[in-house]
């Protein structure tokens, strides 16, 4: 049953990518112009890629999106579980993450650079700036709907708070963490594409535009593609580990 649902799904992302290849083969057939190029051209200039600058490009990528999203998930779980269990606390930090959250942080790029330089830290604390404070409120709401009594077995026989913490409060609040997780991914991205601009010569962002710069679209659109992929296999990733570590689910 499980390998059917597999298959059923891998078929369905092939018919897909099919049918976005081939309304993009009709629309650069359509539009007849070089800034469209097909399907074929560009997945042809996707081969001529070096090796080595590729991955050299996928690699700096993939460490500033790890290192913010790790940055942004340990100070948000923490925060975030802090507010759901403390009253106190969540008093005291709610009009804080109130206040902050709707401004809009992809505006504080420059503000950061002027603080941090236009190296690896400014990139790497936008992408935590504007993913920590989804992870806190999600995180936050996720722990406050664990009933009281999901406790208070644990209670009785005189556990700790840390045993409640690891035994009700984390695998309580791991769904909504790993949903965060996945909406976290493709803002991080986002931002991440915007960060790799300015300061930098390597990462899909700047391979990107370098791309657009020379009027070399096939390239732009394959730099597009290869930045793609790696978010799709990020976000497979998480399914895997909520497969992993939500099994209870489909018990």
């Amino acid at each position: 049953m499980v390998k059917t649902t597999r298959y059923h799904y891998i078929l369905r992302l092939l018919l897909v990518f099919l049918g976005i290849n081939a309304v993009w083969y009709a629309a650069a057939l359509l539009i007849n112009m070089p800034i469209l190029p097909s399907p074929f051209a560009v997945y042809a200039s996707l081969f001529q890629f070096g090796f080595t600058e590729t991955w050299l490009n996928i690699g700096y990528s993939l460490y500033r999106v790890f290192a913010g999203m790790l940055l942004a998930l340990l100070l948000g779980l923490l925060i975030g579980l802090l507010m759901g269990r403390s009253m106190f606390w969540n008093r005291l930090l709610d009009p804080v993450v109130y206040l902050t959250y709707p401004v809009p942080k992809i505006a504080l790029l420059p503000v950061v650079m002027l603080f941090f330089g236009l190296g690896e830290i400014s990139k790497i604390l936008m992408i935590m700036l504007i993913l920590i404070f989804q992870i806190i409120i999600s995180v936050r709401d996720g722990v406050k709907a664990i009933p009281g009594s999901a406790y208070e077995v644990l209670s009785s026989i005189g556990a700790a708070a840390l045993h409640k913490f690891w035994h009700v409060t984390l695998p309580g609040a791991l769904s909504v963490i790993l949903s965060t997780v996945r909406i976290s991914l493709g803002t991080a991205i986002s931002v991440l594409f915007f960060t790799e601009i300015y300061g930098t010569e390597h990462g899909m962002g700047f391979f990107i535009m370098d791309s657009w710069q020379r009027l070399d679209y096939p390239g732009m659109y394959a730099g597009i593609l290869l930045f793609s992929l790696v978010g799709f296999i990020l976000f497979l990733l998480v399914d895997v580990l909520d497969s992993i570590f939500m099994k209870w689910r489909r018990s």
